[in-house]
Formats: structure tokens, C-alpha cells, sequence
């Protein structure tokens, strides 16, 4: 028997912001009522397949519901954005909807995703305003998730998110893809969107998974998308590069338990290797097309380890030296933690704790796991053991994924166990 619950969550994960853009689409750009509508149309799902049956085509199934309760939310007057003709949208709704339900409603429209996109990174709106609007909207991400990632309050990310809908159907912003003169304006808003759609991906905040491989996907396609537009477009090659080699490890990545499996630990005969090459092909295309940007950067930092065929053979002095002008392209805390990391790699673990240091002292990641984890780690190479215990029960007090906390508990343990001459 189908779990219904489980497979309405995949859904609802894997393709919630594709249903949505074409919603938005047929309905004017409305956000609010689109969003609504598709809600309902997973809830009559809940309601209808245990009586009817799971359908053939379950997305198609949900698009078309949601279509039908945009047709009657607007006959019945309901709420549309002040720039909406109803009778358009009624007409328009009705001829998607003559069609018979054989999957064309969900194949018909594969570029609404990028429109939704590149209305969210409109000028109009600030950066930071822009990439939480496309995490929230055509990600799929709860108001909760965006505001974790911009380190805000909940209510507060509610109410920026409900301005940044008002403002762009207030703007008459169109809800198209620009045309080619205008599009470098909101490229930078769109790459930053799927990059950190891929990183909340490749690495959950919080959970019980460690990998939510159906964020990855999206974002692959929607950088997919992005190249087909911006052929000539370096950053945008370099970002595919970067998304394609760090997923070729995903299964590497997690251990039969769900565990966390480090980087020097992983079985490489899982990484994938179309995906490497093609990465690696996306790379050089970027390089000729001059790119020297910092997800250049940090794609060549993932060639260097996908080229490695073992972890003796990583070359990560230059991996150090790459994260020392990422460090100057992007500067922040988190990208510092990195290049300390690779530094402890090149140069001794000693050298590392020296940059861990610093940068715990400037007090910038106080709520980030991953300082003490790092700083914990290095410790344990020193064989400084209760100072290593101390920094791994701070990392533990801050982790939000599982896997994760596993790791860090096993850590533990080792270090617990350590002879205490050795401390």
C-alpha cells in the first residue's frame, strides 16, 4: 500500500516551487493566492487519493487541482492582486485546463520556474530580500528555514517576505523572463538563490537526514536552466561546475547507517564520475570564458579534490592558497573557518588551530557548530584531549542535524577514552 503522507512530503519537496511558478503564472502574478491555491490542492489530495486512488501522474494531478481552485477562487471574487483581470485569468486557466490529464500539464512549462525566479531577483527589491523570496516561493523553503538562514526572527522574515509579494505586484513588475539587457542585473540575485538552494541541499541545517538530495536536484536544474540562458555567462558555468562535483559525492557521503562519512574517509569508487567530468567540463568552459569569480573559485577548489584519486594525493596547499582569495573575493567567517581547515591540512593542525583561534576570538560564529566541531577536531590531532572534549560538548550544544550530532557523540567517546597522560 502507497504511504500517502510520505509521497504528498516528496512532492511537495521535490516539486512545490515548479507547481507553484506556473500557478503564479496563470493567475497574474498573484504569489498569495497561487500559494494558497496549491496548498489546497495538496490537501484535497490528501482527502481524494485514499478514496480514488494514487493518479498516474501525481505533479500533473496536483497542477490541474490547483488550477481548478485558482478558476473558482476567482469567480467567487476572491483575493487578486490589484493589476489581476479576472476574466483574463479565468480565460486563460480554462484553455490550460481543455486539455486531458496525460502529463502535458506538467511538461508544458518548463521555463515558469526561471520566470518565477528572475521576478523574485528584480532590482526593485534588496538582494537579501530577493534570494529569501525565491528560497521561500519557488524553493519550497518554510518562512522558519529562511529565516535560519538569514539569522532572523520567524515573524520578522514573514513580514519582509509579505512586503517583497506587495511590492512587486504594487511595481507591476512583469512576471517574465528579461530580456538579454536587463538580465545581468538580477543574474547576481538568481546564482546566489540556487547556491544556497544547493547548500541547504548538500548540507540540511537541521533534521535527520544529512543530504535532502531532492533541494539538489532543483537547484541543478535551475542552474541547468540558467546556463541554457547565459551561455556566455562565466559565473553561471562556474556554479553548475561547483553543484555537479560537490554532488558527485553524495553517496559517498552518508554511511549505510545515515552517517556522516568525512571526506577522507569516503569510498571514491561511489563519487560519480559523468558527473565529475561533466563538472570539470563546465569548469573549463568557464575558464575560457574568463571567469575568475568566487564560485569559480570555489569549483576549482572541488576539481582539485575530484581529481584526487586518493586523500594522501589532494594537493591542499593550493587548496589553501584558493580559499585565501576566496577569502578576498568574499570575505566572511564562515569561508575563513574553510581556508583554516586547509590550512591545518597543508601545514599541520597546529597552524589551523591558530586561524580557529583567531576566529573564535573575534566572537563572529558564536552559534555556528561547525567552529567548535573544527577546533575540536584539530585538538584531537594534537592530542590535547580535554580541551578537544570541551570544544566538541560546544559543538554539540549548537548542531541541528542528526547525522551530524552522531558524529560529534562518536567523537566524543573517543576522546573520552583517551589516556588521561595524554591530556
Amino acid at each position: 500500500m502507497t504511504d500517502l503522507p510520505s509521497l504528498l512530503e516528496q512532492t511537495w519537496r521535490a516539486d512545490y516551487g515548479r507547481i507553484v511558478a506556473t500557478v503564479i503564472r496563470v493567475m497574474g502574478g498573484d504569489f498569495g493566492s497561487a500559494e494558497e491555491v496549491v496548498q489546497e490542492a495538496f490537501e484535497a489530495a490528501l482527502l481524494q487519493w485514499p478514496r480514488e486512488g494514487v493518479p498516474k501522474e501525481p505533479r500533473a494531478w496536483l497542477l490541474r487541482a490547483a488550477k481548478n481552485k485558482a478558476v473558482d477562487r476567482v469567480r467567487r471574487g476572491g483575493r487578486l492582486g490589484a493589476r489581476v483581470d479576472a476574466l483574463e485569468v479565468i480565460a486563460r486557466l480554462e484553455q490550460e485546463l481543455a486539455s486531458p490529464l496525460d502529463g502535458r500539464d506538467w511538461q508544458d512549462h518548463p521555463d515558469d520556474s526561471l520566470r518565477l525566479l528572475f521576478t523574485c531577483c528584480h532590482p526593485a527589491l534588496a538582494e537579501d530580500i530577493q534570494v529569501a523570496l525565491a528560497l521561500r516561493t519557488l524553493c519550497g523553503l518554510t518562512t522558519e528555514e529562511v529565516a535560519r538562514a538569514f539569522l532572523v526572527p520567524a515573524a520578522t522574515m514573514a513580514q519582509r517576505l509579505v512586503r517583497a509579494q506587495r511590492k512587486i505586484r504594487d511595481a507591476r513588475i512583469p512576471y517574465v523572463i528579461p530580456e538579454a539587457d536587463a538580465l545581468a542585473e538580477r543574474t547576481r540575485g538568481v546564482l546566489h538563490a540556487i547556491y544556497l538552494l544547493f547548500s541547504e541541499g548538500h548540507a540540511a541545517t537541521e533534521g535527520t537526514e544529512l543530504l535532502r538530495t531532492d533541494l539538489c536536484a532543483e537547484a541543478l536544474r535551475l542552474a541547468r536552466l540558467a546556463r541554457s540562458l547565459l551561455p556566455l555567462h562565466p559565473e553561471v558555468a562556474s556554479l553548475l561546475a561547483l553543484m555537479l562535483l560537490h554532488h558527485s559525492r553524495r553517496r559517498a557521503r552518508v554511511a549505510e547507517d545515515g552517517g556522516l562519512v568525512l571526506l577522507d574517509r569516503q569510498d571514491r569508487s561511489l563519487w560519480e564520475a559523468e558527473e565529475i567530468e561533466e563538472g570539470l567540463k563546465q569548469l573549463d568552459a568557464a575558464m575560457a570564458l574568463g571567469a575568475h569569480g568566487p564560485y569559480t573559485v570555489q569549483a576549482a577548489i572541488a576539481a582539485l579534490h575530484a581529481r584526487a584519486k586518493r586523500p594522501e594525493e589532494t594537493d591542499w596547499e593550493q587548496i589553501a592558497a584558493l580559499y585565501g582569495r576566496l577569502t578576498e573575493l568574499t570575505p566572511g567567517p564562515v569561508v575563513e573557518l574553510n581556508r583554516a581547515a586547509a590550512v591545518a591540512m597543508a601545514r599541520g593542525p597546529e597552524q589551523g588551530l591558530a586561524l580557529v583561534d583567531d576566529l573564535e576570538s573575534s566572537g563572529r560564529l558564536t552559534a555556528y557548530h561547525l567552529l567548535p566541531a573544527a577546533r575540536a577536531e584539530l585538538l584531537r590531532r594534537l592530542g590535547r584531549w580535554r580541551e578537544a572534549e570541551a570544544a566538541y560538548r560546544r559543538a554539540l550544544a549548537l548542531v541541528r542535524t542528526e547525522p551530524e550530532r552522531r558524529f560529534l557523540e562518536e567523537r566524543l567517546r573517543e576522546v573520552l577514552a583517551s589516556p588521561p597522560s595524554s591530556a
